[in-house]
C-alpha cells in the first residue's frame, strides 16, 4: 500500500543529490523549490557530502532540511544500504523520493520502494565518465529503469542514455524542461554598467562562461579558444563563473599561456543573472550535456551563444544560439566569436523562453500537480 496524504499538511518530497552546491540539477531543483506552493509540497534533501553547501541556508529558510549520507565507495555497500534503511525508519513521513544521483539510485530507490514510498529517477546527463569508474557506474545505473516508479529526464537524449529507448516510450517517462526564472535574466543596461565597473572591464570585449571546473565542461579547450581570440583582440577578457576540482589546473594553464591578466575567475556566484548582463558573448564548448541550462539562461539575457554540437537541440530556444563542431580547432571557434566583437542588439527573449516551455512557474506548477496526483492515486 503506497502512502497517501490524508491530512492537510504539505506532502514531503525527498530530493537526493551529490551536493547542494551550484550545478545544473541543483539550480533546476532550487528554481522549482522557490516557485512551488509550499503549503502543498515541501522539499527536503539528502546529499552525499559532509561539507556545508551553497544552497543549504536557502533550503532551510524555505522550510526544508538537509541530511548527509555517506558517499558510496563500493566497499561500504552494506553501510550505505543500512544508512538508507535507518533513515526511512526514522523519517516515515516521506511520500516521494526524487533521485538525481544516478550511480546509486538503484540502491536508495529500491530501499524507498520497500518502505512503500513513490520513487522518481531524474536524468540530467549523458555520461558516467570514462575508465573503470565509469564502467562501474554504468553497471549500477542499469537497474534504475526497473526500480523507479517514474522516469524523468531533462532531454530526450538524457532519457534514452540512462533509461533506454524502450523505457522512454512508456507512460511513466516524462521530459521535464530545466526551466529558469526568465525575468531575472532580461537584459538591463544599468546592471550591465554596474557589474562591468565592479569587475573593471568597462572597455573590454567580455567572453563569458558559467560552469563547474570539470572535464565535461572542457575548460582546457575554452582556454585555447580564448588564446586565439586574445591574440587577435587585445582588449578581450574571459569571465569564468564557477568552482570545481579542476580550477587550480585551469589557473595554471592560464598563467602558462600568459593570460593571467585577461582571465577573471569569479568563483561560485549567486548573481549569475547579473554577471550575464556584463558579458558580450557566451561560449560553451562542453564535451557533453544532458541539456545545458546555462545556455538557456544566457539566451534569456539576450546574449549570442557559441556552443558545441554536444548541446541537445532542446536548448536552442532563440536564433542567437550557434553550434560549432567540437572537432573544429580553436582558430575556427575564435573566428565565430570575433564575428560579434563589434556588438549587436541584446533582444528581450522572454517570449521565446515561454514558447519553449522553459518558464519556471509553469514547470513548477506541473511538477507540484504531478506530485499531488501520484500521492493521491
Amino acid at each position: 500500500m503506497r502512502k497517501c496524504n490524508k491530512d492537510n499538511k504539505p506532502i514531503r518530497i525527498l530530493h537526493v543529490l551529490g551536493s547542494t552546491n551550484h550545478g545544473g540539477a541543483q539550480s533546476f531543483i532550487m528554481n522549482i523549490f522557490r516557485n512551488v506552493n509550499r503549503s502543498n509540497v515541501q522539499f527536503d534533501f539528502v546529499v552525499h557530502t559532509p561539507d556545508q553547501c551553497h544552497f543549504d541556508a536557502e533550503i532551510m529558510s524555505l522550510g526544508g532540511s538537509v541530511y548527509r549520507c555517506p558517499k558510496y565507495k563500493g566497499k561500504n555497500h552494506f553501510t550505505y544500504l543500512a544508512w538508507w534503511s535507518n533513515f526511512f525508519n526514522e523519517h516515515p513521513h516521506y511520500h516521494i523520493v526524487h533521485g538525481h544521483v544516478r550511480s546509486t539510485a538503484s540502491i536508495y530507490l529500491k530501499v524507498a520502494n520497500n518502505f512503500n514510498i513513490i520513487t522518481i529517477s531524474h536524468s540530467h546527463s549523458t555520461t558516467s565518465g570514462s575508465g573503470f569508474q565509469g564502467l562501474i557506474k554504468r553497471i549500477l545505473q542499469f537497474p534504475i529503469r526497473y526500480t523507479a516508479d517514474y522516469l524523468f529526464a531533462c532531454s530526450t537524449i538524457a532519457g534514452n542514455w540512462l533509461f533506454g529507448n524502450k523505457a522512454c516510450k512508456t507512460g511513466d517517462f516524462y521530459i521535464i524542461n530545466n526551466s529558469i526564472e526568465a525575468e531575472k535574466f532580461i537584459f538591463n543596461e544599468s546592471v550591465r554598467m554596474l557589474i562591468r565597473k565592479e569587475l573593471q572591464i568597462e572597455d573590454k570585449f567580455v567572453i563569458g562562461h558559467v560552469g563547474r571546473f570539470d572535464e565535461q565542461k572542457n575548460h582546457y579547450g575554452l582556454i585555447e579558444i580564448f588564446k586565439e581570440v586574445h591574440d587577435q583582440k587585445f582588449n578581450s577578457v574571459l569571465l569564468l563563473v564557477g568552482n570545481g576540482k579542476l580550477k587550480s589546473q585551469i589557473e595554471e594553464k592560464v598563467n602558462k599561456l600568459g593570460l593571467k591578466d585577461s582571465v577573471i575567475f569569479t568563483g561560485a556566484r549567486s548573481d549569475v543573472s547579473e554577471l550575464m548582463q556584463a558579458m558580450d558573448i557566451f561560449v560553451f564548448p562542453s564535451l557533453r550535456e544532458g541539456l545545458g541550462i546555462v545556455v538557456i539562461e544566457a539566451a534569456a539575457s539576450g546574449l549570442h551563444c557559441i556552443v558545441s554540437d554536444s548541446i541537445p537541440k532542446e536548448a536552442y530556444v532563440t536564433s542567437q544560439i550557434e553550434s560549432v563542431p567540437l572537432k573544429d580547432n580553436a582558430f575556427i571557434w575564435a573566428g565565430k566569436i570575433l564575428n560579434y566583437s563589434d556588438g549587436y542588439e541584446r533582444v528581450n527573449a522572454l517570449e521565446n523562453i515561454k514558447e519553449h516551455n522553459y518558464n519556471v512557474q509553469d514547470t513548477a506548477n506541473w511538477i507540484e500537480n504531478f506530485y499531488l496526483e501520484v500521492v493521491d492515486k
